[in-house]
């Protein structure tokens, strides 16, 4: 697949963009590069691969180093909740939007 020049000035009035000629060129070739390494990825021959679904589980069992789950700030809700408009209950009150 290749993008033309006139296809790169269709996508910049899409999105609303004002490429000047050196960045619309510029735009072209890395897309057009962009594409070609999407076309390597396609041709290789990926039958009988069952697919991840991380790509940690080829590696077997690895432990992750997450760190622990432990609040790091005090609760500070009174102080949140200073500055709201309306509150019920200890929680924010906000306008109806669907009837």
């Amino acid at each position: 697949m290749s993008i033309s020049l006139a296809d790169i000035d269709r996508l910049a009035h899409l999105a609303r963009l004002g490429l000047k000629p050196d960045e619309r060129e510029r735009m072209c070739s890395q897309l057009n590069d962009f594409f070609g390494i999407v076309e390597k990825m396609r041709a290789v021959d990926t039958s009988g691969i069952t697919p991840l679904a991380h790509p940690v589980e080829i590696m077997g069992d690895v432990a992750l180093r997450l760190r622990d789950d432990i609040a790091s700030e005090p609760n500070q809700r009174e102080a949140n909740m200073r500055n709201a408009p309306a509150l019920d209950a200890g929680l924010f009150l906000v306008p109806r939007v669907i009837e």
